[in-house]
């Protein structure tokens, strides 16, 4: 399939899964815009990069994403939004009664209601269009609890009810809006928890991953950015025309459980 001529806007995106499913829709010919809340030679340089990698046209636009009017301002400035990813996020662990009051507010903003403003901004534009994209990267959480993680787990519940009154707001249009909700994936910031759980636990990495890491993820195997690149790909094609308003896992099984 071809992408080209479409515009994916893609929050959270200079690193990990954002980045990550970017470089998929460029390679499909789709022109990328990337996003984070920095702004600095580095994002910049990322974007020249991606882009000629490609054989596209990548920009990287600031937007703080725990900011309803810079959610807003991304979508204006990117002129055209033919693909949303919604990606930003955030995370914190702390038991209930224990947890930051500015920690709740920033997850729920960035995790959240980022894709309530960035989606809003986005359809008027695709139904100009004729054609869209909505995919939110929730999580296995979005669909499954864990303790000490109330904000996350709160707000990617809420990411897929979004998806699905999203989807049926869109359904008459051809436009789509879906959630991937991954379980754990082999990510930079991930990578680097290994060598300290296994220490904290005093075990080898290869335990640490399986035991401690993939303790729900039947596959013990990590999520790669390429299998949710892919996800994604496939989202926008003919052949998802009539998925929308629905959830799909890339867990390993965890979310059967």
């Amino acid at each position: 399939m071809s992408l080209k001529g479409k515009t994916a806007v893609v929050t959270g995106s200079n690193s990990g899964i954002g980045l990550g499913v970017a470089k998929a829709l460029a390679a499909e010919g789709a022109d990328v815009v990337l996003n984070s809340f920095t702004d600095t030679d580095e994002d910049h340089a990322l974007a020249e990069e991606v882009g000629s990698e490609f054989g596209v046209t990548a920009r990287y636009i600031k937007a703080d994403m725990s900011k309803a009017d810079e959610c807003r301002a991304l979508i204006e400035k990117a002129g055209a939004c033919d693909i949303l990813v919604n990606n930003a996020g955030i995370q914190h662990v702390a038991a209930i009664e224990e947890f930051p009051v500015e920690k709740w507010d920033a997850i729920i903003a960035i995790n959240m209601s980022s894709v309530f403003h960035c989606t809003a901004a986005a359809l008027p534009m695709m139904r100009k269009a004729g054609w869209g994209r909505v995919i939110n990267i929730a999580s296995a959480h979005g669909l499954r609890a864990s303790p000490f993680k109330v904000a996350y787990v709160a707000a990617k519940h809420g990411v897929v009810g979004m998806t699905k009154v999203a989807g049926l707001e869109t359904a008459k249009d051809p436009i789509t809006v879906n959630a991937i909700c991954p379980g754990y994936v082999l990510t930079p910031l991930v990578e680097g928890q290994i060598p300290d759980t296994a220490k904290e636990y005093d075990i080898s990495e290869d335990e640490a991953i399986e035991k401690v890491i993939l303790a729900k993820q039947p596959s013990k195997e990590f999520v790669t950015l390429e299998q949710l690149g892919g996800l994604a790909v496939f989202l926008c094609s003919d052949a998802a025309a009539q998925i929308t308003a629905t959830t799909l896992s890339a867990d390993g099984g965890w979310t059967a459980q």
